[in-house]
């Protein structure tokens, strides 16, 4: 298992010995496509400074190798994320819509900071039919914190722009379900039901294709 995967499901870091998210992903996504349809996502991944130094630890990062390096890091963590359908929930309705495997996985460092950036198109087009469509990205268990900083760190392409509009939800967990995540132990084992409790939600509301 590559570093990244292993740290979202099996490694708690020492020092976290109680609360609840363990890393940290700031997100930004571009959704792509024309004025009638949706072809895919462009996705950029910043990791914590602690999650970044996880990830590189023990790797060759001299001058003449990093930029390998780098490439083979991203692509173990490209290649792990497809059994996890890339963290990423897109959904017409109740119908989940399909994309195909991600490509162009670059992986830059700014200062203590890593940034991933890969682009999931869809499997075929999503023609536009009116109906709201809704995007999420969230680690299950919530070991991973995964989210938007701000609205406009979600965008649509200037095709979409014209024909459609986007809502960012922020999660609205009781008190209880707040209470519930502080409260499991290092060693607790993993709950796939949290993550989905703390996880924002982009609606995206376009007029119906007419052509």
């Amino acid at each position: 298992m590559s570093r990244l995967f292993t740290l979202i499901f099996c490694v708690l870091f020492p020092f976290t010995v109680q609360a609840h998210p363990h890393s940290w992903i700031d997100l930004k996504t571009e959704i792509e496509g024309s004025q009638n349809q949706i072809t895919g996502l462009k996705m950029s991944w910043t990791f914590d400074a602690m999650t970044s130094a996880y990830m590189l630890d023990g790797e060759d990062l001299s001058t003449e190798n990093k930029a390998k390096t780098m490439q083979k890091v991203a692509a173990s963590v490209m290649k792990n994320m497809i059994t996890e359908h890339y963290f990423t929930y897109f959904y017409d309705g109740e119908t989940p819509i399909k994309y195909s495997l991600a490509r162009r996985g670059v992986l830059t460092q700014n200062r203590a900071k890593l940034t991933l950036d890969f682009v999931l198109p869809l499997s075929k087009p999503k023609v536009l039919d009116g109906n709201p469509l809704k995007l999420l990205i969230f680690e299950p268990s919530y070991y991973v914190d995964m989210s938007w900083q701000t609205k406009g760190d979600i965008q649509l392409s200037p095709d979409l722009a014209k024909n459609c509009s986007l809502e960012l939800i922020e999660p609205n967990p009781t008190s209880e379900q707040m209470s519930y995540a502080m409260s499991l132990p290092a060693d607790a084992d993993p709950d796939n039901a949290l993550g989905q409790l703390f996880t924002q939600t982009v609606l995206i509301t376009c007029s119906e294709n007419k052509g």
